[in-house]
């Protein structure tokens, strides 16, 4: 695997310190994107650089992840939202009560949406907005809709 891999699998899974500090070693010529992974030694970042950079949102990560709320005994709602609260007031404003819980989970979690595999990870791409409820599931038989 190389730099360029690295890099890039960082800015899909959103590893938002590491794709800084890879950006930045590239920047500074201390690495370039066709090196092997083992040339990667993050010391010889300026780390204060990389920090500032985080902190400015440099590279303009805005995470967003995935919540399971629970509605009652058997009823799920998915919600794509940068936060936890986030997701608890879309859900209060689209159902006008609140949930009995919210759990985040994988965004690698897969499923069936009609006979194809999706995770939510990639739905997640389907999206502009956040939060944005993407499926609800049911454990009595429903499954995800």
């Amino acid at each position: 695997m190389n730099v360029k891999e690295v890099y890039e699998e960082a800015i899909k899974l959103e590893e938002s310190p590491l794709a800084h500090y890879l950006f930045h070693l590239l920047q500074e010529r201390k690495i370039s994107s066709n090196d092997h992974i083992s040339k990667i030694d993050l010391n010889q970042a300026n780390h204060q650089t990389v920090e500032e950079m985080i902190q400015k949102k440099f590279l303009h990560f805005r995470k967003v992840r995935i919540y399971s709320l629970k509605q009652n005994k058997t009823d799920f709602v998915f919600i794509l939202a940068r936060s936890q609260e986030d997701a608890i007031q879309h859900y209060r404003e689209t159902y006008f009560h609140s949930p009995l819980n919210c759990i985040e989970t994988s965004l690698d979690n897969d499923f069936y949406r009609g006979t194809d595999r999706i995770t939510f990870r990639d739905m997640k791409k389907e999206f502009t907005i956040f939060p944005a409820i993407v499926g609800s599931f049911s454990r009595n038989g429903r499954g995800v809709n």
